[in-house]
């Protein structure tokens, strides 16, 4: 059964304050805080965690490969 995230919920978890760095991508969420490009939430200074990144995909270097290595959460509600 497949956790079900808010929105509140993924933006709590920004990476800030100990708390783990949460991304949306086509409606799923993923934890991205072992990533070492994701340091207390922020990417390469350009994407932050807590938020919906479906769009900011669309101009990023790389495709939706990447969240093969990231632990899925669950699905964004």
């Amino acid at each position: 059964m497949t956790q079900k995230i808010t929105l509140q919920e993924l933006e709590t978890n920004n990476g800030k304050d100990g708390k783990p760095a949460w991304i949306a991508y086509q409606g799923k969420v993923y934890d991205v805080s072992d990533n070492s490009f994701w340091i207390d939430g922020e990417h390469m200074s350009m994407h932050n965690a807590g938020k919906d990144l479906t769009d900011d995909l669309e101009i990023a270097p790389h495709r939706d490969e990447v969240f093969s290595r990231a632990k899925l959460v669950g699905e964004l509600v």
